[in-house]
């Protein structure tokens, strides 16, 4: 495709009462920008151009797409957004996609049949349109007695007559490059707001005698605008319900997906289930037969099969196959689960590797630590990482037992096949294996209760 996107993304978004740029707010796990310049490439686009203003700096640091970035100093009206960009397209004879930075539900599809329909009729210009029951607030589309489009016409500008057209502008358009920065050139600002719409190009295209077309959205859900805090709600469980309709319908089960939240980014292998309450974000992996939840927070994590968490969180970790994690447990960033570990409750693992088929079944913290295969780790051991200054790595060996109750004071090594006896403070190396017990003599006093008593 010969066409270039040009994404308009410079308000400030007064009524989301936010300081974060209206086009950052998320839907679905990314901000809604992201999900314009993803559908925008989904339909073929070449290049992206997205025109910022307000909060300009948080917005480049935000985004990783590759895109060029065009400010737009001063927000003078869509028309004056667009006349920004025509320094980076000079020359440039193909079409031009303008679209909205708040529109995070527009898909690929739509913004293909749009290119498709003009390029094919031979437009100057083509609108999206959509029919809708409540038009207050967006421009209207007038056609005249064949049909064919001969204008739009702003809310507050609009009469009454036209106030009545419920066929709504939804602010995305394909346009010739040519005839688009030829028509930009003779607007003004002369309407109610003061401001260059890019609504007047059409008329302008049509007096030169471009030929002007619409092609009206299947779904005019696709094309709401993100304005305020409800409509970003709305939005977000329009595509949420969306992402869970896909997945059950490529083999997952969702138990209840009014209440199971999973991102536009997620992944899961077919056969798994997903119990309410569950939260997946980020780009996260799963793989098939999975067990997942109810209440669980999952982000950023990759995970094989047969894969089992239950009221646990889990963040910016590697899981492998037949794992069982939880339930209450918490697996913070830079963890690497081998295949068949077990994480059980009240366990708190952090920036550690725990090889395969090793344990560490309850009540317990390991952070900065490498643990073989085949260990099992008892209830209330802690691996003790920092020393007030800097973070220290344990190390355990293959097949090593660490009885509850033990403090490994880092850094430290446990040997292969070691054993640690309970209640135990180890301070130093534990060599291949040896048994290590550190604990005071225990001294019985008979009758200590009587003789006690005795004194009162």
């Amino acid at each position: 495709m010969n066409v270039v996107a040009i994404i308009l993304a410079a308000g400030k978004g007064t009524r989301m009462k936010s300081r974060l740029p209206k086009v950052l707010h998320g839907v679905c796990g990314k901000p809604m920008l992201e999900h314009v310049i993803s559908a925008a490439a989904g339909a073929g686009v070449s290049r992206n151009i997205v025109i910022i203003g307000h909060g300009s700096d948080m917005i480049r640091e935000s985004v990783k797409f590759d895109v060029a970035w065009v400010e737009q100093t001063e927000q003078l009206g869509t028309g004056h957004a667009v006349m920004q960009a025509e320094r980076l397209l000079t020359g440039f004879t193909g079409s031009i996609l303008v679209l909205c930075g708040d529109t995070p539900l527009i898909s690929p599809a739509t913004l293909e049949r749009l290119f498709q329909e003009h390029t094919a009729a031979g437009n100057s210009v083509t609108v999206l349109t959509a029919d809708i029951a409540d038009p207050t607030g967006y421009g209207r589309i007038i056609r005249d007695s064949t049909g064919a489009v001969t204008g739009i016409v702003e809310h507050r500008d609009a009469s009454g007559e036209q106030l009545r057209i419920n066929e709504i502008n939804t602010g995305i358009y394909c346009f010739a490059a040519k005839e688009l920065f030829a028509a930009l050139q003779k607007i003004s600002p002369a309407n109610a707001q003061g401001e260059y719409y890019l609504t007047d190009v059409l008329a302008v295209i049509a007096e030169q005698g471009g030929r002007t077309g619409a092609v009206k959205v299947e779904d005019a859900r696709e094309t709401m605008g993100i304005n305020d805090r409800v409509q970003l709600a709305a939005a977000e469980a329009l595509m949420r319900r969306k992402i869970l309709n896909d997945l059950m319908t490529a083999g997952v089960t969702i138990i209840d997906p009014d209440n199971t939240y999973i991102g536009s980014e997620v992944i899961i292998g077919t056969d798994s289930i997903v119990y309410p309450g569950t939260i997946m974000e980020g780009n996260c992996r799963f793989g098939e037969n999975c067990i997942l939840g109810p209440y669980s927070r999952l982000t950023n994590v990759t995970a094989g099969n047969e894969v089992t968490v239950q009221n646990s969180v889990i963040t910016d970790s590697s899981v492998g196959n037949g794992v069982i994690i939880g339930p209450f447990a918490y697996i913070r960033p830079g963890t690497v689960l081998g295949d068949n570990v077990k994480v059980g409750d009240f366990v708190e693992i952090k920036n550690s590797v725990v090889e395969n088929g090793s344990k560490v079944p309850h009540l317990s913290y390991v952070g900065d630590a490498q643990i073989g295969e085949r260990v099992n780790i008892g209830a209330g051991t802690i691996t003790c990482n920092y020393d007030g200054t800097q973070k220290w790595q344990t190390k355990i060996g293959n097949n090593a037992f660490i009885g509850s109750n033990t403090n490994l004071v880092a850094p430290v090594k446990v040997g292969e096949n070691a054993i640690i006896g309970a209640g135990s403070t180890v301070t130093k190396d534990v060599p291949d294996g040896a048994l290590c017990i550190e604990r005071a003599k225990q001294k019985v006093y008979p009758d200590w209760t009587t003789r006690k008593n005795k004194k009162k």
